[in-house]
């Protein structure tokens, strides 16, 4: 793919012109948004490949934004949040967001994460070498396709889920440590990683699984991290 559209989402214009300054450089295209309502208004016309999303805004708030756009679609999504707090970032991930930045933030950090998580989402699923389809107990992996299907249903997982369940599913039986998980999908070193990845197994959990608290897939395995029954 040639050419990356963006949208930054922010109440604050000097926010969203910096943003698009430094995204620029890397030759991505820049879409601009001054809260949730607007942002809906320009996914509903434009393809967009990400979206960074400020928490605190007018009209309609990011972590509402995030909700509303999950119904519909799974492009990544990175929440940029004010608060230091680990509250307001898990609540971000727990309703879809990808990932997060704390403000304030690092321009160049911010520009790594939106590339990572760009290259993520348009080669997922090439891999070369590896199995295209992979069933377990009925949960199916195309990885043609980019997607899970549990039962024939169509599992609706953001692409840091797919990502996980992906990881878990081509190595069925192994365990991988929390850290292990969020480096080889996030592609960063997984200090403190414990809520984050917490968080998204949870999420998957309550999509794949019948009794999400009771799990006959994803397993925990105490002390050392989780695995996927074969």
């Amino acid at each position: 793919m040639d050419q990356y559209y963006v949208l930054v989402v922010d109440d604050d214009k000097e926010i969203r012109d910096a943003i698009e300054i430094y995204l620029r450089n890397e030759g991505i295209t820049v879409l601009k948004a001054k809260d949730g309502i607007e942002a809906l208004e320009i996914l509903n016309e434009q393809a967009v490949h990400l979206i960074v999303l400020d928490v605190m805004m007018p009209r309609l708030d990011g972590i509402s934004a995030t909700f509303k756009i999950r119904e519909k679609q799974n492009i990544p999504i990175i929440i940029l949040s004010a608060k230091s707090e680990d509250t307001d970032k898990i609540l971000g991930l727990q309703v879809g967001a990808d990932d997060y930045v704390t403000k304030p933030f690092n321009p160049m950090e911010l520009v790594a994460r939106v590339k990572s998580q760009l290259r993520r989402y348009v080669t997922l699923g090439t891999y070369q070498g590896i199995k295209k389809v992979v069933d377990l107990n009925g949960l199916v992996l195309d990885q043609e396709a980019k997607e899970v299907k549990l039962h024939g249903e169509h599992v609706k997982l953001t692409p840091i889920e797919y990502k996980i369940v992906e990881l878990l599913m081509l190595h069925a039986g192994r365990v991988f440590s929390i850290n292990e998980i969020y480096e080889r999908v996030w592609q960063e070193p997984g200090y403190n990683a414990e809520n984050t990845v917490a968080v998204h197994i949870r999420k998957i959990r309550e999509k794949i699984e019948i009794d999400p608290k009771n799990p006959r897939l994803l397993k925990v395995v105490w002390g050392i991290g989780y695995k996927m029954e074969k």
